[in-house]
């Protein structure tokens, strides 16, 4: 039964993260505005870096022609994760990371507070409250974010991610950043009380995203990177949260430039394709990258 249940859910595993996964674009845009899409350069090597959305609507496309250019004069597909490497995934190892074992549930492992907020927040999702109790708070709070913007319409076969990873299948050399196991390491390595920090997070999102969207999506739209900072940062100020935004941002933000800077070492042309909250702040990609000395251009 579980196993069933996984094979229905585990898409949503493999959307990622936070404010990626809440940002969808319009099908009209102007293609003289700046794009959510960078070009890192070094004496040898180009790199073009785009801010990724993990769920799109359909009707987001064609995307923005700067962006297609980019892919079409690149030789290689950097991305995350590959998510349509299926075959990859230790489906064991991913349950016994998500659920609970035996008897246990998420309420010995949460706040009463936070017990009666998730039951609360979750009346109406379709979804048993027997099965809510049994996923552990990283993985129940990707769980609802996914369920919320799929019942507005978003879906994960039009990301960013995946529809590049189709463009490039048997054209392109496709290689990964990080992989879905890392990705799955790092969230069912937090604490029990940041994975509760983490779900608590979710849950507020969930009360606005719907009238927040159309903000994340302009900012994305009109490549405007201060808009996506301060809706990123908005989570990070959450008191508790400073460690959960280390571990998920900054700490993988400066592995994947180093990652980016061995590309740019290369006589290669990649097209790299990250999570837009990576590509900002002070701390962000495209900054890191700067004070390595590359030539970083937004176009």
């Amino acid at each position: 039964m579980m196993r069933k249940i996984m094979s229905k859910f585990l898409p949503l595993f493999l959307i990622l993260f936070l404010l990626d996964s809440s940002l969808y674009v319009r099908s009209a845009l102007s293609q003289s505005q700046k794009a959510f899409l960078w070009k890192a350069q070094s004496k040898t090597g180009i790199v073009y870096v785009l801010g990724s959305l993990h769920l799109m609507k359909k009707e987001a496309y064609p995307l923005n022609a700067k962006i297609e250019t980019a892919f079409e004069k690149s030789n290689v597909l950097a991305v995350e994760a590959n998510i349509n490497d299926i075959a990859k995934m230790d489906l064991h190892k991913l349950m016994q990371n998500a659920f609970y074992p035996g008897n246990e549930t998420l309420e010995r492992h949460v706040s009463k507070e936070t017990y009666e907020l998730i039951k609360k927040e979750t009346v109406g999702l379709g979804m048993p409250l027997e099965l809510i109790i049994k996923q552990k708070p990283w993985f129940l709070s990707l769980t609802l974010t996914s369920l919320e913007l799929m019942k507005l319409g978003f879906d994960p076969n039009y990301g960013i991610d995946n529809y590049f990873l189709r463009k490039s299948m048997g054209k392109k050399k496709i290689v990964e950043l990080e992989s879905i196991d890392y990705q799955l390491s790092l969230l069912s390595g937090f604490s029990d009380r940041e994975q509760e920090l983490f779900l608590l997070h979710t849950l507020r999102d969930m009360r606005t995203i719907g009238q927040e969207i159309d903000t994340l999506l302009r900012a994305w739209t009109s490549g405007d990177v201060r808009g996506i900072e301060s809706l990123l940062l908005k989570g990070a100020e959450n008191r508790g949260m400073e460690q959960v935004y280390e571990k998920l941002f900054y700490e993988r933000n400066k592995n994947m430039a180093s990652k980016i800077e061995e590309f740019l070492k290369t006589r290669e042309t990649y097209f790299v394709v990250i999570g837009s909250g990576h590509l900002v702040g002070n701390r962000g990609i495209t900054e890191i990258l700067k004070k390595k000395g590359y030539i970083v251009e937004q176009m």
